[in-house]
């Protein structure tokens, strides 16, 4: 794949799953939206998890692909935290707060293009079960 934002977006999605980021998710909304053409979503057991997240996404894609971040909001106190890139933003979230802002629902009409993205076999390889 030449494309550079799809790289870019695999490298990110690498990065989440080396810190065990859960339930990510990729939604194509450049057909709804002018802001991004991928939002990433994925959860986090804590808020320390969210950092370390994000933290391993911002140091492998400087690295990797020498880009940085246009903007960085919430990483205090680690709850929602949100890494700009123009061509993708990607959305980490404590599990708590995912389901309450339940960005999936508000962009319900988004294809889910995670397959392209990820390495991992299955889904329920980066899903966890949920619990009501």
């Amino acid at each position: 794949m030449n494309d550079p934002i799809h790289h870019r977006v695999r490298t990110a999605v690498s990065a989440a799953f080396d810190k065990k980021a859960i339930d990510l998710d990729v939604l194509a909304v450049s057909e709804l939206t002018s802001i991004a053409d991928y939002f990433l979503l994925c959860s986090a057991t804590s808020e320390r998890q969210a950092q370390a997240i994000a933290d391993s996404v911002v140091d492998k894609l400087r690295q990797d692909d020498r880009v940085k971040p246009l903007l960085v909001e919430g990483a205090t106190p680690g709850r929602w935290i949100l890494l700009d890139y123009g061509d993708f933003i990607f959305h980490i979230f404590t599990e708590d707060c995912r389901r309450f802002y339940g960005l999936e629902r508000l962009w319900g009409d988004a294809p889910n293009v995670t397959a392209e993205f990820s390495e991992e076999e299955t889904p329920a390889n980066v899903r966890r079960k949920k619990t009501s």
